[in-house]
């Protein structure tokens, strides 16, 4: 019998059909003098259903332990982070989605993400196809994941760019949701359908999996001024 997938997701939450799904949930939010942790509530954004979403549709044996990051705002911080990236450690999952990016790099984001790596846990963080890079993308061992519009939906790319490793589908079923965050999710739908098959993979094992049958190979060539 194969061990239970477990796959964390730090993002705004998850909709009321993915229930069934999730099987740990925790809200990490800010107050002025540190953090306060709860239950989770319900998706404000959207955003961590579609994630969710596209990851389950890559994997549909997968199970989720979703932390809560995201206000209404769609504003989160990197002591919001990590401390959803130590709690999803404590839940055992196998991999980590990071749909999300922030333009300073923190000392205890780093260190949460290279206690993550240290456990053998692989880190998919989204990264913008153009312009500076973003946290937890830029730090050593998280794989940087973009959209590629040349991508259907059971396919990826390896870009190998100064931007990101790998891109994916960028169209999802939720409104509004695109770009890099829904190819993040993609990719790590992909990843764990893959982890489903084979459990014992190691992290080397799956990007060189992701290389080999990768549909493009380099970036888009757009042509014209």
């Amino acid at each position: 019998m194969k061990s239970e997938l477990r796959i964390g997701v730090v993002d705004s939450g998850h909709s009321a059909a993915q229930r069934v799904q999730v099987i740990a949930g925790r809200r990490f939010s800010l107050l002025e003098d540190g953090l306060a942790e709860g239950d989770l509530r319900d998706d404000p954004l959207g955003h961590g259903s579609a994630v969710i979403e596209a990851i389950g549709r890559r994997a549909p044996s997968a199970l989720f332990c979703v932390a809560q990051v995201f206000d209404q705002r769609g504003v989160t911080s990197a002591l919001q982070i990590a401390t959803a990236i130590d709690w999803l450690l404590a839940q055992d999952v196998r991999l980590i989605n990071l749909s999300l990016g922030l333009r300073q790099d923190r000392s205890l984001l780093r260190e949460a993400c290279a206690a993550a790596v240290a456990r053998g846990v692989l880190l998919c963080a989204s990264s913008p196809a153009q312009g500076e890079g973003v946290f937890p993308a830029n730090y050593p061992q998280v794989l940087r994941v973009t959209g590629d519009a040349r991508c259907a939906e059971q396919e990826w790319s390896w870009l190998n760019t100064v931007q990101a490793d790998f891109a994916a589908c960028v169209h999802g079923t939720y409104p509004g949701q695109s770009g890099a965050s829904l190819g993040c999710a993609a990719l790590s739908g992909h990843i764990a359908g893959f982890l489903a098959e084979q459990p014992d993979a190691s992290n080397e094992q799956v990007i060189e999996w992701l290389r080999e049958h990768a549909r493009y190979r380099g970036p888009e060539r757009r042509f014209g001024p």
